[in-house]
């Protein structure tokens, strides 16, 4: 019986002794788990400053005419009409405000002649194209003008406003590549006579 007792008390004592191992490798592996959280919340996030300080694209644009301060203005890319005469101080007194069409997209480089009251009308507010040259802007064209193009229908001519939508201003006449259906061919045969 003597044996026995001995027996079950070593018995007891090895299941003591693995119980206490488990509790120390579960505290141990507690505290290894909380000594790294700590050390990862003292790692610092800092934000990324480059984006925040590139400036918008922007296009310049010359006011003229009836506008209270005419000048060169420099507008954010994708501004219109309004913009620029509101950046030129509004309309003047004399100026004729249904001369020009607010809504329409300034281009870079344009001038922008506001006419006087009782002037005759001419397409004020449009782009001016340089004199005979009889190219169509792929930045400022409406439906109409790319219609007009060789090998351009109507379904064409409203992809490459679509494109210009989403993507904005053309900044080469070899950006016409990415608007689905206009390949090398006819890329090649309106060239010469598209202008960005």
């Amino acid at each position: 019986m003597g044996a026995q007792t001995v027996s079950g008390s070593r018995r007891r004592l090895g299941i003591g002794a693995a119980i206490t191992l488990v509790v120390i490798v579960a505290a141990v592996t507690i505290a290894i788990g909380i000594v790294r959280t700590g050390a990862d919340s003292a790692v610092e996030t800092v934000p990324d400053t480059a984006a925040e300080s590139i400036a918008p694209a922007s296009v310049y644009v010359h006011v003229s005419g009836e506008v209270k301060t005419p000048g060169l203005y420099r507008l954010d890319d994708g501004a219109r009409v309004v913009d620029a005469v509101a950046a030129a101080g509004g309309f003047s007194d004399e100026a004729a405000r249904d001369g020009v069409n607010l809504a329409r997209p300034v281009s870079d480089g344009e001038q922008l002649l506001i006419p006087v009251e009782g002037a005759e009308q001419t397409d004020a507010g449009a782009p001016a194209a340089p004199e005979g040259d009889g190219r169509v802007n792929l930045n400022t064209a409406d439906l109409a003008a790319l219609d007009t193009l060789p090998r351009v229908g109507p379904a064409i001519a409203q992809r490459i406003l679509d494109w210009r939508e989403e993507n904005g201003r053309f900044t080469s006449v070899d950006d016409l590549m990415a608007v689905p259906g206009i390949g090398e061919k006819m890329l090649a045969s309106i060239r010469d006579l598209v202008t960005v």
